[in-house]
Order: C-alpha cells, then sequence, then structure tokens
C-alpha cells in the first residue's frame, strides 16, 4: 500500500473518484480501515472471553470529531490510520496460543465467529480492496511517471506471498 501511494506526485487525485459514485482511493482506505475496527473489536472479544456474546459488540460509528478529521485528513492519513489499527490487530493475533485461533463468538443478530474466520474475512476483504485501489490508481492516472516498483499491480504481488487465500 505504502509502494503505491506514497510516490504519487499529485496527492489529490487520491481523493477523487473516476466516475460520481465510485470511491475515490481515500474512500477505499475507510472501507479498509472501518472494516478493520469492525473485525478487531470481535476478535479482542473472542480472545479475551469465553463463547463471548458478540451482539453485545456496539456498531462501529464514528463520533463527530472523528468525521470532521477524516473529511480533512489525507490519503496518506487515512493509510496510516489503517496501517496502526493492523498493527493492532496482528499484536493480538500473535499474542495468542495456537489452539485460540478456534475460539467462538456467537451472536443471534448475525452469525457465530471463530477467531480464524474472522482473520481470513479481514484477508479476504483486504485483497478485494486492495484490487479496487490498483484498479483506481491506474484509472485515475496516479502511477504516471512512477517506479516500476510504485506500478506493481496486486496480482504479480500476491504471487510473492506463498499462501493461497480462500
Amino acid at each position: 500500500l505504502s509502494r503505491w501511494l506514497t510516490p504519487v506526485h499529485d496527492r489529490a487525485l487520491l481523493d477523487r473518484s473516476v466516475f460520481y459514485g465510485e470511491p475515490s482511493v481515500k474512500d477505499l482506505l475507510k472501507r479498509m480501515r472501518d472494516e478493520e475496527r469492525r473485525a478487531f473489536a470481535k476478535m479482542y472479544l473472542i480472545a479475551n472471553e469465553n463463547n463471548p456474546d458478540l451482539d453485545k459488540v456496539p456498531p462501529f460509528q464514528l463520533t463527530e470529531a472523528q468525521r470532521r478529521w477524516e473529511e480533512e485528513a489525507s490519503a496518506l492519513s487515512m493509510m496510516a490510520e489503517v496501517r496502526r489499527l493492523r498493527q493492532s490487530t496482528l499484536s493480538l493475533l500473535r499474542s495468542l496460543p495456537d489452539s485460540a485461533w478456534s475460539r467462538v463468538g456467537t451472536s443471534r443478530i448475525e452469525h457465530d465467529w471463530v477467531l480464524r474466520d474472522l482473520a481470513e474475512h479481514l484477508a479476504n476483504h483486504d485483497t478485494a480492496v486492495l484490487s479496487q485501489i490498483d484498479d483506481t490508481l491506474d484509472r485515475i492516472g496516479a502511477r504516471k511517471g512512477l517506479s516500476p516498483a510504485a506500478r506493481t499491480h496486486l496480482p504479480e504481488l500476491m504471487r510473492l506471498v506463498p499462501v493461497t487465500l480462500k
């Protein structure tokens, strides 16, 4: 993500969508952040309680101050926020013993979640959103004049990862 966004010369492009109604790169980063927040709250509860009731997790909502910050923040600031949240998630997951990956949280509103399934959900969500960011960067012309490393597309980067996602 950093390799794609930090070299962009015209940062205003990251706040623009290709067509009206389509998400900008910044909007897609917000989507990643929001999903990370929702998943982390459930993961934390599952990791720290036996068979927790996930319906007790309050729905994710931005405060007015957060909304104002979000409107003024750059896409790179949004990327930094995503990175900070991901570090919290990874720290939580790394601290768990192997046996904890099968822990379950129950919900009558949504569905029951296994900790491993939540982690896989985040990985799949990331892949989908990163694919959209990759496409959007090309369509808005943000990669023009950048180095080959900054123009590398997601499928090529995914080939470097030895793990196959569901």
